[in-house]
């Protein structure tokens, strides 16, 4: 088989955002230039810093705007996803990760675009899984996959992302600085962090790589640990005194379902307690298989939680990854 060369020329769906920003600031490092739609130009105005990247006020479920988004560029990253959703029924993920991948299907392949990179999430299922958030993320995977173009992607599924300005470990550090008492649900919610820079690496390798198309790679960091494990780890780094007690899991849901009709912003809901009912645990590390030695969260951590000393690992780990 024929592998075409790498793209140069390539249009980052939520390329603002977390995970997005990494891998423009990796792309644009090596010459490609970045093609970054957005809502707010100003708000985002900071990326504009780096040379060849183009960001453009448009509204990307609009699927007009989304075909003159993608004509001219070699490749596709779609990142764009949410974590939860303003209603309860699941309407809102399915608009998000189902119906405007649909529509970027389409828009590929009106305009010969025929490269996609699709962000969706380790344990994403269409049939089984527990929460709106997987089901959708795994319909949208069966829609690239099924697609009746001549569209090669690559679908990458990583764990719970951490970074400097995630909303992991630094939510978690935030309520550990102003609660006295910490309670968790799902404490023993089993995941494999996984280093941002380390995805956003695993992303530019598949755009380099046409032999990555037709792949589907998990994403795990090298260690697998518990939710109150990862916890723990926090407030050490803090060096702080915060009792965080374990919810059972009907309290845990009566928390989830508290601040998902309560609270302005669903800080937790219902839905994310489901998902972390699956253990977010790769059953073959895909970063490996990239050539990626994965960074843990004891050598990352820390330094962005303002610790310079070199720290402790987290707590009696629970496997391996």
């Amino acid at each position: 088989m024929t592998v075409k060369p790498p793209p140069r020329s390539i249009c980052v769906l939520g390329g603002t955002g977390f995970v997005g920003r990494a891998i423009v600031n990796q792309l644009v490092r090596l010459g490609y230039r970045v093609r970054i739609p957005t809502r707010s130009r100003q708000r985002h105005r900071d990326l504009l810093v780096f040379p060849g990247v183009d960001l453009i006020v448009a509204d990307v479920h609009d699927e007009r705007v989304l075909a003159r988004l993608v004509a001219g560029c070699d490749a596709v990253v779609n990142l764009i996803g949410i974590l939860n959703e303003r209603g309860h029924d699941g309407s809102g993920f399915k608009h998000v990760h189902v119906d405007l991948v649909e529509k970027l299907l389409r828009a590929c392949n009106d305009a010969d675009v025929d490269r996609l990179i699709h962000m969706s999430a380790l344990k994403a299922n269409a049939d089984r899984g527990p929460s709106h958030y997987l089901r959708t993320k795994g319909q949208a995977e069966q829609l690239v996959r099924n697609q009746s173009g001549d569209i090669r992607y690559t679908i990458f599924k990583p764990s719970t992302i951490f970074g400097p300005g995630d909303s992991f470990t630094n939510r978690f550090a935030g309520l550990l600085k102003v609660l006295p008492v910490l309670p968790l649900p799902c404490a023993d919610a089993r995941m494999s962090p996984v280093y941002v820079e380390d995805v956003a690496l695993a992303f530019v390798r598949a755009v380099e790589d046409g032999h990555t198309s037709g792949r589907t790679y998990e994403l795990c960091g090298p260690e697998i640990y518990s939710l109150g494990e990862v916890v723990g780890f926090l407030k050490r780094q803090l060096r702080i005194r915060r009792a965080v007690v374990p919810l059972p899991k009907p309290l845990g849901r009566l928390q989830a379902a508290v601040a998902d009709y309560l609270i302005p912003g669903k800080p937790f809901s219902i839905d994310n307690f489901e998902s972390l009912s699956v253990a977010g645990v790769c059953s073959e590390n895909g970063l490996t298989n990239l050539g990626i030695a994965p960074k843990s969260m004891a050598t990352i951590v820390p330094a962005y939680l303002g610790r310079t000393t070199r720290p402790a690992p987290p707590r009696t780990p629970s496997g391996a990854g």
